[in-house]
This record gives C-alpha cells, structure tokens and sequence, in this order.
C-alpha cells in the first residue's frame, strides 16, 4: 500500500469534540518531539535547516514552544509524564556552567520571544517547573529573566514578551524594575486602531498577529492581572470576534493572509484565549465551534514529517513559503490553540454544544486590514485592498494580492525570472522584457467604500495604476486604470487549484477567458471588456509554490498594452463545485462603469487603516 503523508499528521483520526479530544491532540503532538530532547533536556533539534539566528535559540525555541499548549495542559490537571524534563531543561538552559546554556542576551535577540512561553508556563504551573528546582537553580532562571528584559524588544507584539516574564517574575516573588513593565504596557496603547483591531506595530499591516499574538497575550494577561488594561484588553475582544469570525469558511478552514502562516493553528488561537480568559465575547457554542472546528480542518493535510514532527510550511511541507526567522521548532506556536486546555471541564466553553455561528450578510466590510470578506458558496474570500510588506520574503505574495481565499490560499512564487511560468494568482503582473516582472508591493492610496475597495499603485516608477474590487458573489470584478509612458506585458491570474496526476484536468482558454476544472474545483477568469485584447492561459504553477496544495493550476489572461492608458476589467470566480462551468460561469457579472466606481469612492471612501502612516489614525 502506498504511504499516504497525512497519516503521519498526530491529528489524524480525532474527532476533536470534547476536552479529551484535544488533551490526547495536543500530547500526540507532543510525544514525536521526546527522541530529539538534549541529554540536559535544555535543547530540542529537529533537523539541518537553519533560521537568521543561532543554533542554540534555534533549540531554545523547541524547548519552549510546546509550552503554549503544556503549561495549560498542567493548569488544567491533565495528565503529562515529562514535567522532569522541563524542569530540568529551565535549569541546564539558564546556567552559565552548563554546555546546553542558551546563551547570554546582549540585545534584541530571539530568545526574547522564547522565554514569553517560559514565563507563560512559569505563572501558570510553578508547580511543575520551579518549585522542584534547587536554590542555585531558581536563582539562576530569575537572573536569565531579568537579564533579558532589560533590553529593548522588538517595537511590536514583542512587548507583550517582556510583560508575560513580568508577569511570572511577579508571581516567583522576585524583585524587578516594574517601570520597564508600564513602559510596554502604554507602548502597545499605541498600536490599537479602533473596534478592536491593532497593528502590529508601526507598521502599514494587519494580518494573523492580531488574533494570535495581540489579542492572545492580551487576554492572557486579562486572566491573570485584574487593572485597567485588562479590562481595555477584554473590551477590545469583544469587538473583534464580530469581524474575525468572517475569516472562517464553515469547514473550519481560515484566511491565509500575511506572515508566519507555519504556526497553522495558532489561527485558532484567538477562540482558544477567549475560553482560558472566561470572555463570552460570541455565545461559548460558536466559540467552541469556530476553534474545534478550525482544529478539525488540519486532520487530513500532511503537516508532518514521517516520524510525526510538524513541519516548517502550512497545508503540507514547504521551505521555500517561510520566513527568515522559522526554524525547525517554530511550528510549535501552534500549541496556542491548546489554551482551553487550562479551564476545569465544567466551564460553559466545555459544555456548551457546539453552534455554528449563524452567516452574516454576503459581504463584510473591514476598514482596518482593508477588506471585504465574500462568501463564495462554501468559500470564504477576502478582497484586500493590499497591504505592505517589503523587509521580509515574498512579502509581496503574503500582503499585497487582490484576494486570499481560505478554500485556495494564495501562491508565493519560485523564480522572479520567469515571467511565462509565474502563478500571478491574485495578481497582476508587468514585464517589460518578458523575463522579469513586477506586481503590486505597497500602495500611494487605499480606500474602502462600503463593500468596494480602490487603491492606487506603481509597479514601476513610471507606470501607474487604479484598482477596483467590487464583490458579486460568488464572482469579484477588477477594474484596473493603467497608465503606461511604454508597452508592457501583462498577466493576471484567478485562484490556483489543485492540479491531478496523468493529466485528469480539464484545462480551457480562449480569447478573454481560461478556466480549469479539477477533481473538486472550478476555477475561472474572464475578461468583461477590457479596452486591450487578452488571451486566455491555463497555467500550470510551479510545484510547491500555492499554500495549501503542493501542485496547483491557475488560470490566467494574457496580452500586451501599449502607451498610454489601458483600462482592464476582469472577472474571477472559484468554487467547489466542477459544475460550475455548466453553471455560473457562463452567467458573467456586468462590467461596472469607472465614472460610477470613481464617484462613489469619492462619496464613500475612507482611508483604509492599515495603510495609513503610523500614528496617523483618528
């Protein structure tokens, strides 16, 4: 029989339902990590590849990371046989003597970002991994604490790193500058910009980090501090679980959008806090649901290395969609999804049924990432205005496409040289050598006007263009204005799908249109009256590029515009459904007019939040 890769995913085979469920998830997740603990237990090694910082807080990181999940696990009384180990490995990585020390911080340093997980599991179950350690042993974990804190973090939701040390240093009863803790506490206000949406930072993005990082440390420090931040924390959740629901397809399945995607269910994350922090913020059925279930959609992708490992990627193994700072252990932030884990089993999160939070309208407009959301039959899409991302790896791919969807994610691409081969799903291309190529990486201007979005952009210096996304469910329309001092080659892509073997997919194209029919999906662009001609292409990606499936097709439309202005209007749809072609896609949405888009941008538009020059919001 052939090996099938997701029989190695540790979820495989769990239903996922009750408090049980997830305990016997999160411990066989764990247990494929126990061959690779260090002899001192201080350092966890999981393969060769490298991240930008050292091999020791490269080990550090898969040491602490599965704390996330454990620390709650303890909280919780659940069983764990390994707490000797931990507490072994906090002393042998915090003593300066030993060979497996994780190395002194003199700065910014990614231990920072580990030791929040210790201080994390240090507040929450002491019992377990402080009180069994030795006078020289405690005073030296103290001291590694308090040596690293004094240094400046990263200006983002680092700066809930130093307040969870904090946090832990306070309930060891050690002495500490609290001031540096009210320092970060007023500093992270800066990042909130209204109805329950921050940045990350002074940065124009809003991606997962807001669910999964500020929210989540948030909620986590409502817990286990009572003062008024806790409360502003708890009040801002409310508001965001309103609009962060509208990420979730009803199979569980999320938006792929931003950075850091091989944390995977760590997207459940938010659900996850609000049940450890005791905040109704939707009733606790659909709350249940929304995290039980995203958990639920991972069982059946090969996430896993054959011996259980999680590996660095998102729907299956993939290097070449990470960042710069996973390392092997990285994926083990996952492990936020676990924090339930800590509330006793009678909590309202563990006996409510689980509810399917009733469907919003078709669209949901958000001002702050500058989308809309779009139910597409089963699918969820989200109209991106296009955000910026230009320091880290394929940036450009992860913030700045038309749409994500959570059915298809989005493809990074494989050869910034291969004008002819390129994915360009959600994306629209220029090359000007038909080798090399531009898209869009960050925008001069990005409004949202009730469900439209509009930005303005230049893919180069000399060349600008004007976008529309308008929703008509399940299609979305683009309208682009481009204005040229030269002829250019250009190329725009509708949503990637998964690609057979021996050839079993329907590929079409013609003038204005290409589709693709796959075991389970349709895929399809149409040009609606475009003032050039393009020709259709059924685009065989390059493997290992699309998120969520290792071979994918995408179609596209293709062709060449002059100088001067161009205006284009496409039409992209993608469902679940093969039939779709005999269907929907022969009823073509009407191509709307620029003049009637550009007045109401005008009577309607505002400025997209996460565009917005940091520290400019009202």
């Amino acid at each position: 029989m052939t090996y099938d890769p997701a029989s190695a995913n540790p979820l495989a085979g769990n239903p996922l339902e009750t408090r049980d469920d997830m305990s016997r998830a999160l411990l066989d997740l764990f247990n494929p990590l126990l061959p690779f603990f260090s002899k001192g237990n201080a350092r966890v090694r999981l393969d060769g590849a490298a991240a930008h910082f050292d091999r020791a807080a490269a080990d550090l990181e898969g040491f602490a990371r599965p704390l996330w999940g454990l620390a709650p696990l303890g909280a919780g009384n659940g069983r764990f046989e390994h707490w000797s180990r931990f507490a072994e490995g906090l002393a042998n990585g915090t003593d300066p003597e030993h060979p497996e020390y994780w190395g002194t911080v003199n700065g910014r340093d990614q231990r920072m970002v580990e030791l929040a997980a210790l201080g994390f599991a240090l507040a929450l179950v002491p019992e377990k991994i402080w009180e069994p350690l030795d006078a020289r042993a405690r005073n030296n974990v103290a001291a590694y604490l308090k040596h690293a804190r004094q240094f400046d973090y990263a200006d983002n939701n680092w700066k809930f790193f130093r307040i969870l040390v904090d946090i832990a240093l306070e309930r060891l009863g050690a002495d500490f500058d609290r001031s540096l803790t009210s320092q970060y506490l007023e500093e992270l206000e800066g990042f909130y910009i209204g109805d329950g949406w921050y940045r990350d930072g002074n940065v124009r993005r809003v991606d997962h980090y807001i669910p999964f990082a500020m929210h989540f440390y948030g909620l986590i420090y409502s817990k286990l501090v009572e003062d008024d931040y806790a409360k502003r924390y708890r009040e801002r959740a409310v508001l965001f679980a309103k609009d962060f629901k509208n990420w979730f397809a009803a199979d569980g399945a999320t938006i792929p959008f931003g950075r850091s995607l091989t944390y995977r269910f760590a997207c459940a994350g938010f659900w996850s806090a609000l049940a450890f922090a005791d905040l109704e913020a939707l009733p606790w059925g659909e709350v249940k649901h929304l995290c039980l279930q995203h958990l639920r959609w991972w069982r059946d992708k090969p996430i896993a290395n054959r011996d259980g490992v999680l590996s660095i990627g998102f729907g299956y193994p993939n290097l070449l969609m990470s960042e710069s700072y996973n390392s092997a252990g990285s994926p083990y932030w996952a492990f936020k999804a676990f924090l339930p884990l800590a509330i006793p089993a009678d909590h309202p999160f563990w006996t409510a049924k689980e509810k399917v939070p009733e469907p919003g309208p078709i669209t949901s407009p958000q001002r702050h990432p500058g989308m809309v959301m779009m139910r597409a039959g089963s699918d969820v899409v989200a109209l991106s205005s296009g955000q910026e991302n230009l320091q880290m790896r394929f940036g450009t791919e992860k913030y700045a496409k038309f749409a994500y969807s959570a059915h298809y994610g989005f493809s990074v691409e494989a050869d910034e040289r291969n004008f002819a081969g390129a994915a360009f799903d959600s994306a629209l291309a220029f090359s000007d050598d038909g080798l090399h190529y531009r898209v869009r990486e960050t925008n001069t201007a990005a409004k949202i006007a009730g469900d439209m979005l509009y930005a303005k952009w230049s893919p180069f210096k000399d060349v600008t263009v004007e976008t529309w996304l308008v929703p008509a469910a399940p299609w979305h329309i683009r309208v682009h204005r481009i204005n040229t001092p030269r002829p250019l080659q250009i190329a725009e892509g509708g949503f990637a799908i998964a690609k057979r073997d021996f050839d079993l997919d329907t590929l079409s194209a013609e003038t204005g249109a290409a589709h693709v029919i796959g075991e389970a999906d349709f895929s399809g662009i149409a040009d609606l009256g475009s003032t050039t001609k393009r020709m259709g292409l059924a685009q065989k990606a390059l493997p290992n590029t699309n998120l969520i499936v290792a071979k994918t097709l995408v179609p596209q439309l293709r062709g060449e515009i002059s100088a001067g202005e161009t205006v284009l209007v496409t039409a992209v749809l993608a469902l679940k459904d093969p039939h779709a072609v005999s269907g929907i896609w022969a009823e073509r949405p009407a191509a709307p007019e620029i003049a009637a888009l550009e007045e109401h941008v005008r009577k309607h538009g505002i400025a997209v939040s996460a565009i917005e020059a940091p520290g400019q919001m009202p």
